[in-house]
Parts: C-alpha cells; structure tokens; sequence
C-alpha cells in the first residue's frame, strides 16, 4: 500500500474528513483529496508529513518519508511520535477546552513504551498553565496523557470540568464523589460530583526545564 492509499485509510479510520487535515496542516481544503487522486503534490512536505502522522498515528516513512536507519539497524530501535496538541490544562483556575490540533510531536522509543505499559497510539502531550501543582508540575512543563479507558486509581490526571481543564491530583471519595487536589497548599480541595467530571486520562510522564 503507498502513502496516498495509507493516508486515505488512516483518515476514514480516525473518522475525519481529508479536508480537516488540510486546514490542519494550513492547506486549502482540496490539498489533500488532490494529493491522494491527482498525485499533485508529488509527494507531501517535510512539516505536512510530520503533522500527519502525529495525528494519526502513523510513522513517516509511511507517508513518503525516510527511515532513520542507521540507529534502528544498529540497536534495533522502533519509534513512535506522541502528538503535542495545542491545548493547556490549567494547573490553576481552569483553562478553556481547545481543538485538539497536533503542533508537533515528541518521539518516544516503542521498547521504553512498552516497559511503561503505554500504549502510543492513546497517549498525548500537553501544556502545564499555573501553579497550584508546583512543585511536581511547573508552568510550561508537557505532561504526557494516557488516554486510554480503565479502571479509575487515584493519581495525577487531566480532567473536564464545566468547561475547563485541569490537571489535579484526583481522588475517590466514595458515594459517586472526587477530590481535585493540588500540590500548592494555598489552593484548597475541589470536591465535584462524578457526573459533573470527566477524567480525560492519567499523567504518566512530565518533560521541564531544569
């Protein structure tokens, strides 16, 4: 299968239109569709490719782009890119819910994935805004989401509420009901009914600058 026919069926498999991924990666709606049946573009840009396959979840070289031999041939490396989506959740008062539109991506190796118990094609990255999980969570760090449905453990985790995000340290309460906690003792508890929150995944991994 070529990269056009890859393309094609991983966006009827994510569910969205070849148009949305051409607005997504600042192209006119037809640049896609044109692409994938006329063949023009002959092959697709460097920063297309790579915005493309964050979102789907699909490696480059799938999409026309080279393989990094050298060090896969070498320790028998196999690689995933983690999207980072242009989204904050609020370590504070509450950050309006965003398009989940890849900007970039971060490449974590499958082995060390696997060793975690992650599951690339469900985990995401996103911004830290505020202070109230300092100091294990900082302003500008990424956090890295596992999306996947199981079983609810108390833990740090990025969560809906009204429309806001947050990223609270979230605990069981018992008879339908949570605690958001935060690391930063100046904030109190938030005490939320379950039907009112939607636990959008666990942090499983922070990036920052020393």
């Amino acid at each position: 299968m070529g990269a056009r026919e890859i393309l094609a069926e991983a966006a009827r498999e994510k569910g969205t239109s070849l148009a949305a991924l051409s607005r997504m990666i600042g192209r006119n709606n037809t640049y896609l569709q044109q692409y994938i049946t006329k063949g023009s573009p002959r092959k697709l840009e460097e920063e297309d490719r790579r915005m493309l396959a964050a979102f789907l979840g699909l490696d480059e070289s799938s999409l026309g782009g080279p393989q990094d031999k050298s060090y896969d041939k070498q320790r028998g490396g196999e690689w995933i890119d983690v999207p980072r989506l242009d989204i904050d959740a609020s370590a504070g008062p509450g950050a309006a819910a965003a398009q989940e539109i890849p900007f970039d991506a971060f490449r974590f190796s499958k082995r060390w994935l696997k060793e975690q118990g992650l599951d690339g094609a469900r985990l995401s990255a996103i911004r830290v805004v505020g202070d109230s999980m300092e100091p294990l969570l900082r302003e500008g760090d990424e956090v890295l989401v596992d999306r996947r449905d199981q079983p609810f453990r108390d833990g740090v985790h990025v969560v809906r509420l009204d429309d806001s995000l947050l990223v609270k340290r979230v605990a069981s309460q018992g008879a339908g009901r949570f605690s958001l906690l935060s690391q930063n003792l100046s904030y109190p508890p938030i005490q939320v009914a379950a039907e009112d929150l939607q636990i959008i995944g666990r942090v499983v991994w922070k990036s920052g600058r020393v």
